[in-house]
């Protein structure tokens, strides 16, 4: 599978994502923070491009949380980015996670987006062009995560493959792993998509035989995991997580999987 993200961009689980990143971030300001994102992908999104409009995903999530009158406080800081990107009018880009990431380091912050596809790199190279703190590397994420971290100090590696590879899922828990040998006070978050039931809970049982860590598990489940062929939902799971995360996450979680999905549900738990 040749994995394209601009066909899901702005979709539900890109909300979930972004909004729970942002709230991450947030919490993680006041000392100088080094952020490393291993599958970057090109930072910005056409949503009135072909690919967009062909699957609707966009207009099923952000123009729907855009337009929300009932969405909680955890999603505002999204909002304001795409409506800031967008001028106020419609939304007609998305902004990915580099983007988001970028407009949120302080001085003192440094982030560095890696991206394999030559293409796609490209597309975020220009993209970062000119930002302060910023590094882009055509390269393999997993590769560089545990060593661009620093051995010390506040440090965020968000891990979000398009699981287009079969040994994606080990490679997430060898990066975890390596990461918490590293820096023990690094945070992590991890994107997952929720297909079978069997799967996930499989990953999570690996994770925790290699990394003595407890980790905070957030789940949007948008319909019964009932056909393992469709993305019926999707997780988050944080290495390192702030104190205060599991309400944000559960607002996010929770609002995302009512209001957008088919009798959905979420829940947050630490394993």
């Amino acid at each position: 599978m040749n994995y394209r993200h601009a066909f899901h961009a702005g979709n539900f689980a890109d909300l979930v994502k972004h909004a729970a990143l942002l709230q991450v971030l947030a919490r993680l300001a006041g000392q100088p923070l080094s952020v490393i994102d291993t599958h970057a992908g090109r930072g910005l999104y056409d949503l009135a491009g072909a690919e967009a409009r062909k699957s609707g995903e966009a207009e099923a999530g952000v123009v729907r949380l855009m337009a929300a009158a009932d969405a909680p406080a955890e999603f505002a800081p999204l909002a304001a980015a795409a409506r800031k990107l967008n001028g106020g009018g419609p939304v007609r880009r998305y902004p990915g996670s580099p983007w988001l990431i970028a407009e949120a380091l302080r001085p003192g912050d440094s982030y560095l987006a890696c991206e394999l596809r030559p293409e796609e790199h490209q597309a975020l190279s220009e993209r970062m062009k000119g930002k302060r703190g910023v590094r882009t590397l055509c390269a393999d994420g997993y590769d560089l995560a545990v060593a661009q971290t620093p051995s010390s100090g506040r440090a965020l590696v968000l891990i979000d493959p398009p699981f287009e590879r079969s040994d994606d899922y080990a490679r997430i828990v060898e990066t975890l792993a390596g990461l918490r040998g590293r820096n023990r006070a690094a945070t992590a978050l991890v994107w997952l998509p929720l297909k079978d039931l069997e799967t996930f809970d499989g990953f999570l049982r690996d994770l925790e035989d290699a990394v003595e860590a407890p980790f905070l598990v957030a789940e949007t489940r948008m319909r019964p995991l009932t056909d393992p062929l469709k993305m019926n939902g999707c997780a988050l799971v944080l290495l390192g997580a702030p104190a205060d995360m599991a309400p944000p996450l559960q607002a996010i979680c929770g609002w995302t999987a009512r209001t957008l999905g088919e009798n959905g549900t979420a829940k947050v738990y630490a394993v």
